[in-house]
């Protein structure tokens, strides 16, 4: 099997590298690579400059606003993006959502939604954890019973969602709800689309160790919500939630993010000394980062064999969830790293330090000020998206079938 690109994918990456240079904000990046909060302002910048090349929803058909693009070339984008400190997209509405209505939406959603996420006119947050309900997304108690009267048909919503990601941000929720409270778990759950400005849905923020309120709660009391709003057939939400938590699994490595904070480590660690010599030669941590980077070379191996697979018509299968593994095991590393290297200076928080144009200057290394708040923050890198516990467990299944 032949890993490396072809002269045709080499020139694909070049253009990439020419994008980036001239389109990409260096206000936006210099805050991406200093590990600084982005606005929503930035992200919607971002959003539109991708949209307005067509290199925004990277993965779509063509004939739904996407570029064509291949497996391999949507990969040399998200590296190339990682490097140069493009954000990552927000993936709510383009990469979850996106395939969803494409695949199972009618004519009429499709017509009237795609566009919508395209221009960023809506921006969407995703409804699936509960208190109650989390990796296992089968137990989901938020209910939706169909009614009609005057107004016409709707569904009214009661429930609570948990951990929405950006919802503080998004005007539109994909829900899933559960319109079918006798038929087994699976079976009686719906994909439902709900306006965040309807009445009865109240939004609280979680306020997270760093400061931040990147996540929340959403509640929902008798919300009505139209029935042209429900995606697919009632009761078969299961199905395009599983189409959308396994959509584009090539890319969940995150090998992008991997090359450039590795990178960033490297940096770091010839510049800051330990008894008088750079920290890359103490036998323990040059050792360590020694370590993460075989296993992210590995990781990019086996990453470049899945895209080669899927380039030829195969479906990823446990290898993603090898992927996903590894990938959030090396990142979690190499924060860990980052943050050790930075010693006693990592203790002090200042939350403000996390924001562009913050004016004082930190103790120690300028890295030290956000090293902390990245590393405990990233621990969920193992969790969502489905948990590393679970993907062992497809492993298991799939490979050894136990």
């Amino acid at each position: 099997m032949d890993l490396q690109f072809t002269p045709k994918e080499q020139a694909y990456r070049d253009d990439v590298r020419a994008f980036l240079k001239d389109q990409l904000p260096s206000r936006i990046a210099n805050k991406v690579k200093a590990g600084q909060r982005l606005s929503k302002a930035d992200q919607q910048e971002w959003h539109a400059i991708l949209n307005s090349r067509g290199w925004l929803a990277n993965h779509w058909p063509e004939a739904y606003g996407g570029p064509g693009w291949s497996t391999v070339q949507k990969f040399i984008f998200d590296t190339e993006c990682a490097l140069a400190g493009g954000p990552r997209i927000v993936p709510f509405g383009v990469n979850m959502l996106g395939p969803v209505l494409i695949k199972y939406a009618n004519a009429q959603q499709k017509a009237h939604w795609l566009p919508r996420i395209l221009s960023g006119e809506d921006w969407w947050c995703q409804g699936y954890s509960e208190p109650g309900a989390g990796s296992d997304l089968a137990s989901v108690k938020t209910t939706a019973v169909r009614v009609t009267d005057p107004g016409g048909d709707h569904y009214i919503v009661n429930g609570q969602k948990t951990w929405t990601t950006q919802g503080q941000h998004a005007n539109m929720i994909f829900c899933l709800v559960r319109t079918d409270r006798e038929a087994k778990a699976q079976s009686g759950i719906s994909f439902l689309l709900m306006d965040m400005n309807s009445p009865g849905v109240d939004l609280r923020p979680i306020r997270t160790l760093d400061g931040d309120c990147e996540v929340n709660e959403v509640f929902f009391t008798n919300v009505k919500v139209p029935a042209e709003n429900l995606v697919g057939e009632e009761n078969k939400g299961w199905t395009y939630a599983k189409y959308l938590l396994t959509y584009e699994r090539t890319g969940i490595a995150g090998v992008g993010f991997c090359i450039a904070a590795l990178a960033k480590l490297k940096v770091i660690a010839a510049r800051v000394l330990k008894n008088g010599k750079p920290l890359d030669q103490d036998p323990l941590f040059a050792a360590r980062i020694a370590r993460v980077d075989i296993d992210l070379e590995n990781m990019k191996t086996t990453n470049l064999r899945v895209i080669a697979a899927a380039a030829s018509g195969s479906a990823p299968g446990a290898e993603s969830s090898m992927l996903k593994i590894r990938g959030t095991e090396i990142r979690q590393e190499i924060l860990s790293l980052i943050r050790r290297a930075m010693g006693p200076y990592a203790i002090p928080f200042e939350e403000e330090a996390q924001y562009a144009g913050y004016a004082e200057t930190p103790p120690g290394e300028p890295e030290a000020a956000t090293a902390a708040a990245h590393y405990f923050n990233y621990r969920k890198l193992s969790i969502f998206g489905g948990s590393n516990e679970i993907q062992k467990n497809i492993i298991s299944k799939m490979i050894l079938g136990f």
